[in-house]
């Protein structure tokens, strides 16, 4: 089940705050990583568990698993302070593929957010829960033997808590999506809760082995998705276009 567009009817907001996410994550892509090309800046504001767990920076080569291929990282030194990372690698991405299907997400799912809970709001939302599901994937690497020195970026644990957002405040708003080869309209529901079960399973399929394979860091998703369950009622009190739709 893959999503091309929802309903957008009786939106009032122009979703800037969606659309400035979407940019800044293509400017770091592009002009920054180089497309996946710049590999030193990418190591050096990554995720890396280890880090984020003792709060020493690691600047060495490490060799990490990837399935069933052996690779050795060149980790560089974090400019910054390494907690600031669960911050930076959620504008990054490892290559096209991972980048498009993001902001694809993005774009389908945050501006009804954006419209339920206002610019600011929103965009402290989708911060926290990008944190969030950092920590979670930190936590899942620690507790289930995954490769501490293995780094982690992307927008995916965000835009998971925004799907769950998006879950709980429109459950019943139409999602346009691709399903069996033809074009179906189905109730956001069943197009969220489709992907998040996907998740759940491929998670708990990796507990077994470490907390991250094939470069999907399952634990993060998962994190984001319930950090934005938790969270979104919070967000949203209070604001005028808060309603179940």
């Amino acid at each position: 089940m893959f999503p091309i567009r929802d309903d957008n009817t009786g939106r009032v907001r122009t979703p800037y705050v969606t659309y400035a996410l979407i940019a800044l994550n293509v400017v770091v892509f592009v002009f920054l990583q180089g497309m996946g090309t710049n590999e030193s800046f990418t190591y050096a504001l990554s995720t890396i568990p280890q880090e984020i767990r003792t709060g020493n920076d690691v600047a060495e080569n490490v060799t990490v698993e990837l399935g069933d291929e052996r690779v050795t990282i060149p980790l560089e030194p974090t400019p910054v302070s390494v907690y600031l990372t669960l911050l930076t690698s959620m504008f990054m991405h490892g290559g096209l593929a991972h980048i498009f299907g993001n902001m694809l997400y993005l774009w389908i799912f945050g501006d009804n957010l954006e419209d339920s809970m206002g610019h600011l709001r929103y965009l402290l939302f989708y911060l926290t829960c990008g944190i969030l599901a950092g920590l979670a994937h930190v936590f899942a690497t620690t507790a289930f033997g995954g490769n501490p020195y293995l780094p982690a970026l992307g927008a995916s644990g965000a835009i998971s808590g925004v799907l769950a957002g998006y879950l709980v405040l429109h459950p019943k708003r139409r999602v346009r999506v691709i399903m069996l080869r033809t074009i179906q309209e189905v109730p956001a529901i069943w197009a969220i809760g489709i992907w998040f079960v996907f998740q759940l399973v491929s998670g708990l399929g990796m507990l077994g082995s470490g907390s991250q394979a094939g470069g999907v860091a399952y634990a993060a998703h998962i994190g984001g998705f319930i950090a934005g369950l938790v969270l979104v009622k919070f967000f949203a009190a209070g604001r005028p276009r808060y309603q179940y739709t």
